[in-house]
C-alpha cells in the first residue's frame, strides 16, 4: 500500500501514529510481521493495522469502541482492497473478554491520561501467542507505566511527549 493515503474520523484523543515513528516500528518488526496474526487494539485511524497488512501480516483485527471510527476503518479497508483484516466495534476490554484468537503482534495505543495501559496488558496476556510482540505507545517518561518483571523490553524510543516501545511477555 506504499504511499496510499487513508482517511479517518477526527475524534477526542485520536493520535494517528506519525509516519517516521511507523517506519521505525515496522523496521523493528521486519522479521516478524510476515504471516503474523495482528491485533490493533484502540485502532483509531487504523494506520498501524493497515500498515501491518501492507507489510505481509496474514490477518489483522482492528478494534475500536467508536461506531464512526469503525465505519471509517471499514471504508478504508474496502477502498484499499484489503480482505485479510476485520473491524470490531467493541471497547477493548469487551473484545478481550470475548476473543478466542491468539495474536503474534499487538499494537497497543490506549488513550493517554486514563491509566488504561496496565489493566489492558493484564487482560491481553491470554491472547498472546508464544513470543508475541506488543508495540506500546504511552505518555512521556514522567508518567510512564513501568512494565515490571513479566515483560521484557525489546526496543524503546521516546519523543518529547511520549514513549514508544516493543515488549514481550516473559
Amino acid at each position: 500500500m506504499r504511499g496510499r493515503k487513508i482517511s479517518f474520523v477526527e475524534g477526542e484523543g485520536l493520535r494517528p501514529t506519525l509516519d517516521r515513528i511507523r517506519e521505525t516500528v515496522f523496521n523493528w518488526l521486519a522479521m516478524d510481521i510476515v504471516n503474523a496474526n495482528c491485533l490493533d487494539l484502540y485502532a483509531g485511524s487504523g494506520a498501524l493495522g493497515i500498515e501491518a497488512v501492507s507489510r505481509g501480516s496474514s490477518s489483522t483485527t482492528l478494534v475500536d469502541s467508536s461506531k464512526e471510527v469503525c465505519h471509517s476503518l471499514s471504508e478504508n479497508l474496502a477502498t484499499l482492497g484489503i480482505a485479510n483484516a476485520e473491524v470490531c466495534n467493541l471497547p477493548a476490554e469487551q473484545f478481550l473478554l470475548s476473543n478466542t484468537k491468539q495474536f503474534d503482534i499487538v499494537f497497543l495505543d490506549p488513550p493517554f491520561g486514563k491509566g488504561m495501559l496496565g489493566d489492558t496488558l493484564g487482560k491481553l496476556k491470554p491472547h498472546l501467542s508464544n513470543n508475541a510482540l506488543v508495540y506500546v505507545e504511552q505518555e512521556n517518561a514522567g508518567s510512564a507505566f513501568l512494565f515490571g518483571n513479566e515483560w521484557e523490553l525489546v526496543k524503546s524510543k521516546k519523543t518529547s511527549s511520549f514513549l514508544y516501545e516493543l515488549i514481550r511477555l516473559i
